[in-house]
């Protein structure tokens, strides 16, 4: 009883509460008014208000509520103008809107606000309303400014379902395809290192390349050729004349606009093919419409943290050791039919 005597305005809420309804509970029981003010020490007009609260509502009418301001309440910014700025993140840079930089910072949404409606906010201040708009601080996708949007949004809505619908009708399979280069010298992400004192991270003066040419397939599957040659025409034909013959069945694969996929040679050997591989084009400077990019993103990014290669026939090893890596993991997460499985379990180097 100790807890919930004394001057109640100094308890915690969850304390108030039971104290309210310890009190009610008493009145309910056949205690009076003065019995129940004085064993809990409170004034007879906070126990009328709670036995009030009871009859009108109950125990809910009882429960500790919360404290402090309603959200959006005393606000600088009305509910218009909180909209306005939220849009103008979402749809705008900052320098298409007069502002300095091209990604949204704080301090820029801060300048906007100010600019727009004369009202200065702290960063503190802005963050809260950025959170309260449902936005977070994110990393961005790169697009190029020579994009055609609405040829991106014709293979969204048209192209793309066309394809797919063509390669259904004729027992046919869908893959994306993309060519990468590997150095020997690249080094992504991040190490840990004393504080003031940066990493240094030691490499091969003897710097060498490898490139790969994969093609990925709707169901994740990943096909690929691994070579030393500089991608061409004759690179590509052989990838092709190697990716067919992995297949019975018709191969739609998807490209970008790479002059190599374009080539008259490449267009005789689709032409004396006509069977077993038709090329589609993406839009251009749409590599986001590629998913074969995230395995290119995926080799550059895991290849340094696991390669040890001192010369360009280890790399090339590494590289083919790590597609086959993302198949055999692919293989053993996918949920697909024993007939798939049996299909594609082996080795799908080209």
């Amino acid at each position: 009883m100790s807890e919930l005597v004394g001057d109640a305005r100094q308890l915690s809420p969850t304390a108030q509460e039971a104290l309210r309804l310890r009190a009610v509970a008493a009145l309910v029981a056949g205690r009076t008014r003065e019995d129940v003010a004085a064993v809990f020490q409170v004034s007879l007009k906070a126990v009328d208000n709670w036995w009030a609260k009871w009859l009108a509502g109950g125990r809910e009418a009882l429960v500790a509520q919360l404290r402090g301001r309603r959200v959006g309440e005393h606000q600088l910014l009305d509910a218009v103008e909180q909209q306005a700025i939220r849009q103008a993140v979402l749809d705008h840079r900052p320098c298409d809107l007069g502002l300095a930089g091209q990604l949204w910072t704080r301090a820029a949404v801060r300048d906007l606000i100010a600019k727009l409606y004369r009202v200065r906010l702290t960063e503190q201040g802005v963050g809260k309303y950025l959170r309260q708009w449902g936005l977070s601080f994110q990393r961005p996708d790169k697009r190029a400014v020579e994009q055609d949007a609405e040829a991106v949004r014709i293979w969204r809505e048209e192209t793309w379902p066309a394809i797919r619908a063509r390669a259904k009708a004729e027992g046919g399979e869908v893959l994306f395809a993309d060519q990468v280069g590997i150095r020997s010298d690249q080094v992504t992400g991040r190490t840990w290192g004393a504080k003031g004192c940066t990493p240094v991270v030691r490499r091969s003066g003897n710097r060498f390349s490898v490139n790969a040419m994969s093609a990925i397939s709707v169901k994740g599957r990943i096909h690929f050729m691994v070579f030393t040659e500089t991608f061409d025409a004759d690179v590509m034909c052989r990838f092709l004349d190697r990716l067919a013959g992995h297949f019975d069945r018709k191969v739609h694969l998807v490209v970008d606009g790479h002059s190599a996929h374009r080539s008259r040679k490449v267009r005789a050997w689709l032409a004396d093919h006509p069977d077993r591989i038709e090329l589609h084009f993406l839009p251009s400077y749409s590599p986001e419409l590629n998913p074969d990019e995230l395995v290119n993103a995926d080799l550059k990014r895991s290849l340094p943290m696991h390669s040890r290669a001192r010369d360009q026939a280890q790399l090339a090893a590494e590289t083919r050791r790590l597609f086959h890596r993302r198949n055999v993991s692919h293989t053993s997460s996918a949920a697909t039919s024993a007939a798939h499985t049996s299909a594609t379990s082996s080795n799908r180097t080209l």
